[in-house]
């Protein structure tokens, strides 16, 4: 019966939300290895929610817990933001790890007189992991009738990552250009090692203040500004009220959304030199700095009343 619940509001979902939209969310959701059919995932989330929400209330109305509790259900939209975004950096890395032996050994095929697409073809079918996953990918489009150049760049660009993104353009030009293309994956095979050594040992130099700015982020500043809200909750129990009071809890928690943001773009910025992939390290952010801020001032108050 729950199946068919699922498969009813996901058909439904599919007639309402426009197609690009899922299109969108669907390759959000295979990048970090989730193969679920969009709208089937987003029914599961809104009848999880549903669900959750109907036990929290009877559970907060025989408990006489807070009605704020009410929030929690809703977390699990960011939580799955955050699962696929981790999902999405370890992929890269995997495939940024083998793609200098992988164009190695495409290399050695080219030498003893394959094709290029029939190497491809070849490699794609006794390989694992996610680079040979894109590969057959690609494989596929090409052999439903897309040109193979496009197939490239877009394999290149689901990548997520530059350095390959660099490589891939370098090959498609050799490859135009009718040159010795088995040197050329050979030169641009050493060149993505020793530029990805590089990367890793900048990402190891900087880690410190990475973890400095999360600590700061995710416990320390929540836990200062959730500390305010509970000092205004107990100045407001004994009757003293007064605009800074009452302003306070509200300023503190616009200040740690906007602070959760900038410390993903500083963030962004240290690891990958960049801003732009700051945006997707701010929801993370912001929800775990918001929820140690939540508990805190929903419970710091009893805990502290307990205290005296």
């Amino acid at each position: 019966m729950k199946f068919k619940i699922i498969n009813d509001l996901a058909l439904f979902l599919d007639n309402i939300i426009p197609e690009k939209y899922l299109s969108k969310l669907q390759e959000f959701l295979l990048s970090g290895a989730i193969f679920t059919e969009a709208s089937r995932v987003l029914a599961m989330i809104i009848i999880f929610i549903l669900a959750s929400e109907i036990a929290l209330t009877f559970t907060l109305t025989l408990l006489n817990l807070p009605v704020s509790l009410l929030i929690l259900p809703f977390f699990t939209i960011p939580g799955l933001f955050t699962y696929v975004v981790v999902q999405q950096e370890r992929r890269v890395q995997e495939i940024e790890k083998t793609s200098p032996d992988f164009l190695r050994q495409l290399s050695s095929m080219l030498q003893v007189g394959l094709s290029f697409e029939n190497a491809m073809e070849d490699m794609s079918q006794y390989g694992e992991g996610p680079m040979y996953d894109e590969m057959r990918r690609a494989i596929i489009e090409i052999r439903m009738g897309r040109n193979f150049d496009d197939s490239w760049r877009a394999m290149s660009k689901r990548l997520k990552s530059r350095e390959l993104e660099r490589v891939f353009s370098i090959i498609l030009d050799g490859r135009k250009s009718g040159s010795g293309i088995s040197g050329v994956l050979e030169d641009v095979s050493d060149d993505l090692r020793d530029l990805l050594a590089l990367k890793r040992e900048r990402k190891s130099s900087v880690m410190m203040s990475v973890m400095f700015l999360l600590i700061s982020a995710i416990v320390a500043t929540p836990f200062a500004i959730a500390m305010v809200s509970v000092y205004s909750s107990f100045m407001q129990s004994y009757g003293m009220e007064s605009d800074i009071i009452l302003t306070a809890p509200v300023a503190g928690e616009i200040y740690l959304i906007i602070h959760s943001v900038l410390v993903s773009f500083i963030i962004s910025l240290i690891m990958y030199g960049e801003f732009k992939k700051g945006i997707k390290f701010s929801l993370p952010l912001a929800t775990a700095s918001f929820g140690i801020f939540y508990v805190i001032s929903t419970f710091g108050g009893s805990l502290f009343m307990v205290g005296f």
